[in-house]
């Protein structure tokens, strides 16, 4: 089964961060390489939404959230299976404290 993988908007506010983050400490070329890996990660949910694990900081959430991870960044994820969708919601930089991923920050 394949799936539609839609961006909300806090996930893509995220990667715009991200990416004019590393643009500014690193460069454009690392920027973009970077940005472009969370996007091809996120990608693979297409054929496989299942592969990631389960979000333990968003268990009590209604939404089953899972993630993969890209280098330090988590891609945190739900599935709609009525609509045949993957929600991204949220990028989240794995060096901060993870309470903040419950926070919603």
């Amino acid at each position: 089964m394949r799936l539609n993988v839609y961006w909300t908007q806090l996930a893509q506010d995220k990667l715009d961060d991200i990416f004019e983050y590393y643009k500014f400490k690193t460069g454009i070329k690392i920027a973009n390489t970077l940005v472009n890996g969370i996007i091809d990660t996120s990608i693979l949910l297409e054929t496989n939404a299942y592969s990631g694990q389960k979000e333990e900081m968003l268990s009590e959430r209604i939404e089953d959230f899972r993630y993969l991870i890209f280098k330090n960044y988590k891609i945190i994820y739900w599935i709609d299976e009525v609509k045949q969708i993957v929600y991204i919601s949220n990028i989240f930089d794995t060096r901060q404290n993870p309470y903040k991923l419950a926070l919603g920050k």
